[in-house]
């Protein structure tokens, strides 16, 4: 398998674009990119019948997200707070994500 170019990121703010929860917004869990695929809170969640074991003593019913695919995903910005495609420029010697409808700097600085 080799590596899917990711254009979210873990903590990123994602909108669903097709499928069963088309529209929905979430923020991105975990990302796995060499399966090219995102994580999105609330979002794509199924209920998986367990037996009583070590980690669900009781057994039962669990509710949890599945992974997407990252096409089916665009990026939020938080800037504009609209769905945008993102481009990469250099800012202070980093390249950083900016977002292609409003122009503004989409990576968030630690």
């Amino acid at each position: 398998m080799s590596l899917v170019k990711m254009h979210v990121k873990k903590g990123d703010t994602v909108v669903v674009l097709s499928g069963k929860d088309k529209g929905k917004q979430g923020k991105i869990i975990e990302a796995m990119p060499k399966k090219g695929k995102v994580v999105v809170e609330d979002v794509n969640k199924v209920k998986r019948h367990t037996k009583p074991g070590f980690k669900a003593p009781q057994g039962g019913i669990l509710t949890k997200e599945m992974p997407l695919h990252v096409c089916k995903v665009m990026l939020v910005c938080p800037a504009c707070n609209k769905p945008t495609r993102t481009g990469h420029k250099e800012v202070n010697g980093k390249n950083v994500r900016v977002c292609k409808k409003c122009g503004e700097v989409v990576d968030q600085t630690k």
